[in-house]
């Protein structure tokens, strides 16, 4: 394995000012996006690469990136931990997630564009399209039939499937919503 990317912690994203550690990481499974370049189309890019936290932590966690603040300093995976959790309340949920999907192969993006946690692809940006949204549930949250609808309703208007990844203490359960016309 190669030397693990270094990245600078700010705010609740990283920076890969390294090229050729941003394009690395770009190439071997499209995390994070260029800086300033809205769709990237391969690693051929001169620009610092930005991470959000849960792609960070991942990297983190499987040696592929190590992390330091502003000032230079280490940030250890305990300490990278407690920023992420006191980020978003429900960041395990949606960090336990995000790995479930990259370990079984997909490429995971942010989806806040299309109004869910993330955008699931097959083989990654700019080859295929994303065919699913993801929303990420502690299990026992209250669903409603409304949000069931405003959720479906948007994956169908650009043309994805709505995946509702529900969490629980041991396993993670995945339901996919379709629309069809009987």
């Amino acid at each position: 394995m190669s030397n693990p990317a270094r990245g600078v912690l700010l705010g609740d994203r990283v920076l890969v000012w390294d090229r050729e550690d941003a394009r690395r990481l770009f190439s071997d499974g499209f995390f994070g996006k260029p800086l300033g370049v809205p769709k990237p189309k391969g690693p051929d890019f001169d620009e610092p690469l930005v991470l959000d936290l849960v792609e960070a932590r991942y990297l983190v966690e499987e040696g592929r990136l190590e992390l330091v603040d502003g000032g230079g300093r280490r940030i250890g995976r305990a300490d990278l931990r407690n920023r992420c959790r006191s980020s978003d309340e429900y960041f395990e949920e949606k960090y336990r997630v995000y790995r479930d999907l990259r370990n079984s192969g997909y490429v995971v993006s942010a989806g806040i564009k299309f109004g869910s946690d993330f955008a699931v692809y097959e083989r990654g940006p700019g080859i295929d399209h994303a065919p699913f949204l993801v929303h990420v549930l502690k299990s026992g949250s209250p669903v409603t039939a409304n949000y069931i609808i405003l959720a479906g309703r948007l994956a169908t208007a650009v043309r994805k499937k709505f995946v509702l990844a529900v969490v629980g203490k041991r396993r993670t359960r995945y339901l996919e919503f379709e629309w069809w016309r009987p």
